[in-house]
């Protein structure tokens, strides 16, 4: 081509979304996508009913609003809150504004897959680290550090995994860091595993932690696509610096607002989550097939190999069932199934018992 793009630009690999349709089914159960089954907040679909009257007005640029309530339920400074196009917004704009050629980004073998994506848009390398039996392990990533790596990505809840970092872990790693770089914490699961702050604390006490979350997940607006970060004031404002001003709308941050402002919600999906996962992972187990303890709301099955996942996921495709396989992941031989609740999972739990008992 006569066009010659940014460095990097040419080095990712187009995303491509989970199926969602079986050709000749009307009863297909879509578990591919980490959806909360039990949808959006009702007080957020009354907020989107209301905003959507006045869709011709701008929306707030500063979303002084919505970080108000963010930093109201969960105790933060609204001022150290920055709003994005769902958390991936989020971290383009800590890596944008914080990279570029020259230098690494460090993320771990079985990490999002955004982060690689990241570090090419920004012109920066990718240094893809390994984990320890689908762990991250902190020794490795500080054994990797040089004056060239900018950043440290870590979902944790990690995904496809749903494996954790301790706490202890992540605070050593965070003090471990040099000033130069900066360790983002992917919190998109955070909600899923009790206990866990999500590094709040790491966030709001070291000058080069910042934590990002998303609406998408157990608040069930996925289609909307609104995420949020936390980090030290002097990181935030400079991320602002090139956010766009109208990058939500009206609609958007209405129905964050509302979602946030419910945590019954929140509780309420995070329990049918831990129920679910855990008899899902159970039968699993009790059907011959591995899988780690997930902190998420999903279970990443590992099968015998490839030709075994196979003959998994078609099974489940014939009973309407749609996985994703993450083997652009390295799990070639993965399923990755989303906790539905107690009658999708009993679906799921259904056909792969069917399967087993055929041989």
């Amino acid at each position: 081509m006569s066009l010659t793009p940014q460095i990097g630009i040419m080095e990712i690999t187009l995303y491509e979304s989970g199926t969602s349709s079986i050709v000749g089914r009307d009863d297909v159960l879509k578990l591919s996508s980490n959806e909360n089954p039990l949808g959006p907040p009702p007080a957020a679909v009354e907020a989107i009913t209301k905003a959507a009257i006045e869709v011709n007005r701008y929306p707030s640029t500063d979303h002084a609003a919505l970080r108000d309530a963010i930093a109201e339920v969960y105790e933060l400074e609204a001022s150290r809150i920055i709003c994005g196009v769902g958390s991936d917004e989020v971290l383009q704009f800590v890596t944008q504004a914080f990279s570029g050629e020259g230098d690494e980004i460090i993320y771990t073998e079985h990490g999002f897959s955004m982060y690689p994506i990241l570090a090419h848009m920004a012109g920066a390398t990718p240094v893809k680290l390994p984990e320890v039996e689908r762990v991250v392990d902190v020794d490795i990533i500080l054994e990797a550090i040089s004056e060239k790596t900018k950043i440290v990505f870590i979902a944790n809840p990690a995904n496809p995994t749903g494996t954790l970092v301790p706490d202890a872990e992540l605070v050593r790693l965070a003090d471990g860091l040099p000033a130069h770089v900066i360790l983002v914490l992917d919190g998109a699961y955070v909600e899923f595993s009790e206990g866990y702050d999500g590094g709040k604390t790491l966030a709001a006490t070291r000058p080069n932690v910042l934590m990002t979350r998303t609406f998408s997940k157990v608040y069930g607006l996925g289609g909307l696509r609104i995420g949020w970060g936390y980090g030290p004031q002097e990181m935030i404002d400079v991320m602002t610096r090139i956010r766009q001003p109208f990058n939500l709308s009206g609609v958007q941050l209405a129905a964050a607002e509302a979602a946030v402002r419910d945590p019954d919600w929140v509780r309420d999906c995070a329990k049918l989550n831990a129920e679910q996962r855990a008899r899902l992972t159970g039968a699993m187990r009790q059907l011959g097939l591995a899988c780690d303890d997930s902190e998420a709301n999903f279970v990443l099955v590992r099968c015998v190999d490839k030709a075994e996942a196979d003959a998994a996921e078609q099974a489940l495709l014939n009973g309407g069932i749609i996985v994703r396989r993450p083997t652009s992941y390295g799990f070639p031989e993965g399923l990755r199934i989303t906790v539905g609740d107690a009658e999708q999972t009993g679906r799921v739990i259904d056909a792969l018992t069917r399967w087993r008992e055929a041989g």
